[in-house]
């Protein structure tokens, strides 16, 4: 079985309503946040314990109670520590399509889907909006999806009106745009052998600044990065898979198990066979 291809274009709600939850605990398959982007917009709300969330570069340590707002086609990642977190994926585009009601203020927020204004501790306004959308769509009792695009509604305006949104860097584009492709490859090379000089060739740079850009961005060497998003795919398959041990390891492009069992360890904090066991109790 090739699980390269696994949540792959995963549609994030329904049609008629485009919002998934995703609560986020230690047990949960994928614990830590790979740095990937997606064009659904994402909010994220730290129930316990720290998140260090990374966006396009930049380095947020989110507390408790803490919220954040993440754009349309943003790269970002997250570790989390001794932390609960809840992430909301929702497709504003779809939700908004055809509408004529404050169509002008609409688009002029759509046509600002890269912005990004870090987070909003739990003191403040915007955070809780966003604290009451993720209530509603933890009960989910009636009329919640009526009460989730009102608020939705109210948050947008603040953000329209609100002019720290506002911003004036005109190189994060095309860089991410280059670091977009080297994730997507990523992903969908994970079980074949991928060489610093693939990566670096993707965003037309010499490899040497390419190790430089790419630390920079998420904390970790290219190599590094691949090791740990091959663990995690592993550490997720391990869960929600009956696939061996073996099977896994080589779908995630270890072909020593010797190196694989030994990168597990030192990631995990144990085995393979144990981690399975451990959160399948």
């Amino acid at each position: 079985m090739n699980y390269r291809e696994l949540y792959e274009n995963k549609r994030h709600g329904t049609v008629d309503f485009p919002f998934e939850l995703y609560r986020v605990g230690k047990n949960y398959p994928r614990y830590q946040m790979p740095f990937h982007w997606h064009v659904e917009y994402e909010m994220i709300y730290v129930k316990s314990g720290h998140f260090n969330l990374i966006v396009d570069g930049r380095s947020y340590t989110m507390a408790k109670g803490d919220c954040a707002w993440i754009g349309s086609g943003a790269v970002h990642g997250g570790i989390p520590d001794d932390c609960e977190y809840y992430c909301l994926v929702f497709d504003l585009a779809s939700l908004f399509k055809g509408m004529t009601i404050c169509s002008d203020s609409l688009a002029a927020f759509l046509a600002s889907a890269d912005l990004f204004d870090g987070i909003y501790d739990k003191n403040s306004f915007s955070s809780a909006i966003i604290k009451m959308i993720f209530d509603k769509m933890d009960i989910a009792d009636d009329g919640y999806d009526l009460c989730v695009i009102g608020l939705l509604w109210q948050l947008i305006g603040l953000f329209l009106n609100d002019q720290r949104q506002k911003r004036t860097d005109g190189k994060k584009t095309g860089r991410n745009h280059k670091f977009k492709e080297v994730f997507r490859y990523i992903r969908k090379n994970i079980d074949q052998n991928i060489t610093l000089d693939a990566l670096a060739d993707l965003t037309d740079m010499s490899p040497r600044y390419f190790c430089r850009a790419f630390k920079k961005m998420t904390g970790k060497t290219p190599i590094e990065y691949v090791n740990y998003y091959r663990i995690e795919t592993a550490g997720e398959l391990l869960l929600i898979s009956d696939a061996s041990v073996t099977d896994i390891a080589l779908n995630c492009g270890f072909n020593d198990m010797s190196y694989f069992s030994k990168t597990f360890r030192r990631l995990k904090g144990q085995s393979p066979s144990s981690y399975r066991r451990s959160l399948n109790k």
